[in-house]
This record gives C-alpha cells, structure tokens and sequence, in this order.
C-alpha cells in the first residue's frame, strides 16, 4: 500500500517546475552600455483578457468576440507603453507646485 503512495510522491517532487528568479530582469548589458533597471512600483500593468471555455470555429460570434478580446488587449498594451509613470507625474506636480510658490512670493515682495 505504500509503495502505491510513494511513487506518486517521488513523481510529483522530482518534477516539480523551479521558479526563475526575477534577477535576470537587471542583469548589466554584456555590450558595456549603462543597464537601466526599472522600477516595479512604476509599472503599470493592466489585466489581461484571455479566452474562457470552449471556442466554436464554425461560430462566427465566436471569432468576433475573440478578435474583440485581441483588439481590447492590444489597447491596454499601448496604454501600457504610453502611461504616464506615477513618479513622473508627483515630481512634475511638485515642480509647478514650486514654480507657484517661488513666483508668487517674488510678487508679493514687490
């Protein structure tokens, strides 16, 4: 009864998947250029859409709500490039928010 456990076990533990860890993502250019590794908390990723259930290829309400699902993915992936990033849009708002302030004090100097 034992060995019916233990080789499932021995299966499972032998071929189970090994994560690759996220290291690679900043590793330094091998052609001596400068390495830019981004931010997480500036990534803006939006939910993807994927296909659920059976799909019918003789349906054609089928085929236009996949092409409906790509073309919506598509958008979200030129948002995606497109997006301002947060960091970027606080120290713009705190430039012009200084800008403000120093020309307002210049005036009321005067």
């Amino acid at each position: 009864m034992i060995k019916y456990l233990a080789i499932p076990l021995i299966l499972v533990g032998c071929t189970a998947p090994v994560t690759d860890p996220p290291a690679h993502a900043c590793s330094p250019r091998l052609d001596g250029k400068p390495t830019y590794c981004p931010d997480e908390r500036d990534l803006i990723l939006l939910p993807r859409e994927e296909a659920k259930g059976e799909i019918d290829i003789r349906d054609p309400y089928h085929w236009q709500s996949l092409q409906m699902m790509f073309q919506r993915n598509m958008r979200k992936g030129q948002i995606e490039k497109t997006a301002t990033r947060p960091s970027d849009a606080i120290n713009s708002a705190l430039d012009e928010f200084l800008e403000i302030e120093t020309t307002s004090g210049i005036k009321e100097t005067k």
